[in-house]
């Protein structure tokens, strides 16, 4: 292969693992014993076959342009183990001059082509304009119907007060979601089924859900005006109730982009798996979020590891306060397809030679005020830290400014305990002294993701 120094760390791939139980086993064949006919194409793709308990190997190879999977072994995860392992072995180990694909491997990799290549001229077909109009219109009707009901659910709310709530259930909750749903607002759906859930959050409830139900209210009376509001915000109110618009309409920026963080969530009903990269042009400055989503039993397609610096179009839609941007024109302007993402193949996504500039807590706090202006449904705001010391206390952890001037609180994410080793992990990466953190700045408090140490380009990804 070539561009043989730019290849994944170890850490980058086994971020990939759908779970730690993979991530174990992946790590157990990353050395050379059970592999045989190892290699890997120019064009960005790497194969091998493992040795399995049968008498016949496993086929594993990637399309590191996705990252995409194919092995012959029975497992329903992707990347399975052997996937996972061929790319750690491919990590660390040299395999030699670029060659041609092996016939098994070859076919698959030429049926993804053909996808692609279908795929691209399908999106360039014509557009029935006047169809796709009526069918806007008849879903805002839908909606506005929606939301019309909505309210009358929080005027009720309202008029029998807060106190019964934690009696009454999430059911009620639920149906109200479901009918959003059938109203073609999945935004709004989202929003109530948090509004449910907050009853039972412990102490503060009823202050929180009053504010969530104000932030409720003001979105559906936002939907119902929307009309007569400036683009930029009314841009907003369409994507928060479930109408995002399509990059093709916002803004383009080509840059090299620095991935900062990739976080997978799970949806209540364990349904959809949503996989959050955040991305900082090195020249623009300008932070980013790509979103990619996996059906029950798969993670999202799309593995971007943190700490690459990849050339690309990122195309803003419009709202979100100009966070949310899909990727395109990968390595050069008008490029369709991503280029060898997972080690640089052709030399456009490379490991970032330094650690990113960060600012300081008060910095940080107005860029999150600034952004909320933009769109006040905002849960947080990307920020780098930076120096900053992690310091425990007994009402919660906090990043301090290495001055001492100012702090944040750190918010917990996600299982409790799973957050609290991440932020022992950061503890330990400090040692008591300053250190940058990539986190997500929001009204709960500062969420770490990804720190560095001083003079240490390579990034550590928090659990």
């Amino acid at each position: 292969m070539t561009e043989q120094g730019v290849r994944w760390t170890a850490e980058q791939v086994l971020a990939l693992a759908p779970d730690d139980a993979s991530r174990k086993a992946g790590a157990k064949l990353g050395g050379a014993g059970p592999w045989s006919q190892t290699g890997g194409s120019a064009s960005g793709s790497v194969w091998g076959l493992c040795k399995g308990s049968g008498s016949t190997p496993y086929r594993t190879v990637v399309d590191l342009t996705g990252p995409a999977y194919k092995c012959s072994c029975p497992s329903r995860k992707f990347p399975c183990k052997h996937a996972l392992g061929l790319l750690l072995l491919w990590a660390a180990e040299d395999f030699g001059e670029p060659g041609e694909a092996p016939d098994w491997a070859g076919a698959w990799l030429t049926e993804r082509a053909a996808k692609a290549a279908r795929s691209a001229t399908k999106a360039t077909g014509p557009v029935d304009e006047e169809a796709a109009k009526r069918r806007a219109e008849r879903r805002a009707a839908r909606i506005s119907a929606g939301v019309t009901e909505l309210e009358r659910r929080l005027a009720d709310l309202l008029r029998g007060g807060l106190a019964g709530q934690q009696q009454a259930g999430y059911a009620a909750w639920e149906e109200t979601a479901a009918r959003m749903v059938d109203a073609q607002a999945p935004g709004l759906a989202a929003r109530v089924r948090e509004l449910g859930t907050i009853p039972s959050c412990g102490p503060g409830w009823p202050a929180r859900m009053l504010e969530e139900g104000a932030l409720l209210h003001l979105l559906n009376r936002g939907w119902l005006g929307v009309a007569g509001l400036p683009e930029p915000l009314a841009a907003t109110v369409r994507s928060r109730v479930g109408l995002p618009g399509t990059a093709a309409e916002g803004e383009v920026v080509r840059d090299r982009w620095l991935v900062l963080a990739m976080r997978d969530s799970v949806s209540p009903d364990g349904r959809l798996t949503t996989r959050r990269i955040w991305l900082r042009g090195l020249g623009s400055g300008r932070p980013a979020l790509v979103l990619d989503f996996g059906p029950p039993g798969r993670p999202p397609s799309l593995a971007l590891p943190v700490g690459l610096v990849l050339e690309a179009e990122a195309r803003f839609r419009p709202g979100s306060a100009g966070l949310r941007a899909d990727l395109g024109g990968w390595g050069h302007p008008g490029a369709a397809a991503p280029p060898a993402v997972a080690g640089g193949v052709h030399g456009r996504a490379v490991p970032c030679p330094e650690v990113p500039a960060g600012v300081s807590t008060g910095a940080a706090l107005e860029a999150y005020g600034a952004a909320l202006r933009e769109d006040p449904w905002l849960d947080s705001w990307p920020v780098v830290l930076g120096p900053v010391v992690p310091i425990p206390g007994e009402l919660g952890w906090q990043l301090a400014d290495a001055e001492g001037t100012s702090a944040l609180p750190v918010a917990l994410s996600g299982s409790g305990n799973r957050s609290r080793s991440g932020l022992w992990q950061l503890a330990a990466l400090s040692g008591g002294g300053p250190v940058t953190v990539f986190g997500e700045c929001g009204h709960r408090g500062f969420t770490p993701l990804t720190a560095w140490q001083p003079g240490c380009p390579e990034p550590v990804v928090l659990v």
